[in-house]
């Protein structure tokens, strides 16, 4: 099975980061990527998928933002080619804006009806293809060689089936995340067989229903917001969207998870690497810590965070 295709969600208008996402999709914030060079989210996304192999990426966005997006990529070329023409950093991130531009289509989910809904509204981009899923809000820092979404697509395209990134959670924190249980494949022991998800279950439902035999007292198997699926899920996306059956008023992508575990082989991934959701409070913050910390400034960093405690400590000792 090969994965050529990616879709990335980016529709919703970040009211978290309001007023700064009144001015610019959230996908276009700016932060400072492992290379050292300052990225809009989207082009730090996108390129994780490019990195892993993906050919074509599908934006799902809000009506009218493809013109935006489009424009907005003009003007960060433009700026870098008045400004630092010839530079050889300068000249690469054009290209690499230049090769974004290209590879990315555009569809529109014109009301804000689920994560499920989204990517139904993809459909005609995806056709009969298994397809890379992103979030326009998930930072993937990989914590080997290969990217987070290289890892998934190489199991996926091994076993010839849909696969989830998933990642051991804390109790106290899976009522954030689809949260599923499953069997440990046998000659795996990062590989799950999926047997049931529900989406951000509190403690309780959890403790009865999704334990998972193998990992640490008080740890879930968690949606690392990233999925290879095959094009089932569409068939199941578009039966809930025409009997317009939801789940707290949205069309849902883990009710056509749950059918799809039922119908095919789906198994899930412990990624090696980390998710950071800048739709989190001070997500922003730690998503470019840690890019800092896994790049090139990352010595700088770590100077600069032991500077600003040792500061903090020494005013509090004096004001006390």
């Amino acid at each position: 099975m090969q994965i050529r295709k990616a879709v990335i969600t980016a529709a919703g208008r970040g009211a978290r980061q309001y007023p700064a996402s009144d001015t610019v999709q959230k996908a276009m914030l700016p932060l400072v990527d492992r290379d050292g060079l300052t990225k809009p989210l989207l082009q730090i996304i996108a390129e994780e998928a490019l990195d892993s192999g993906i050919e074509e990426i599908c934006v799902v966005s809000a009506p009218g933002d493809e013109a935006r997006y489009r424009s907005q990529f003009h003007s960060i070329t433009e700026h870098l080619r008045s400004a630092f023409r010839g530079v050889p950093w300068a000249e690469e991130q054009i290209r690499k804006v230049g090769e974004l531009d290209s590879r990315i289509r555009f569809v529109e989910q014109h009301e804000p009806e689920g994560y499920g809904h989204a990517v139904w509204c993809a459909r005609t981009f995806i056709g009969d293809h298994p397809f890379l899923l992103l979030l326009g809000d998930h930072l993937y820092i990989s914590r080997e060689s290969r990217r987070c979404a290289r890892q998934l697509i190489e199991l996926a395209s091994s076993e010839s089936c849909a696969v989830s990134a998933v990642q051991a959670t804390r109790e106290h924190l899976i009522h954030q995340y689809g949260t599923l249980t499953g069997r440990r494949l046998h000659d795996r022991t990062d590989a799950y067989q999926i047997d049931e998800i529900v989406e951000k279950p509190n403690p309780t439902l959890a403790e009865l229903r999704l334990q998972v035999p193998g990992l640490r007292a008080g740890h879930y198997l968690c949606f690392f917001g990233m999925h290879v699926l095959t094009p089932t899920i569409l068939e199941l996306l578009d039966d809930l969207v025409h009997r317009d059956e939801r789940d707290g008023d949205q069309i849902q992508l883990t009710s056509a998870l749950n059918s799809l575990a039922n119908r095919e082989k789906y198994l899930a991934l412990e990624t090696l690497g980390s998710r950071h959701n800048l739709g989190m409070k001070f997500g922003y913050v730690e998503a470019q810590i840690a890019l800092a910390l896994s790049g090139a400034d990352r010595d700088r960093l770590l100077t600069m965070l032991v500077e600003s405690v040792a500061r903090e400590q020494t005013t509090d000792l004096r004001s006390s």
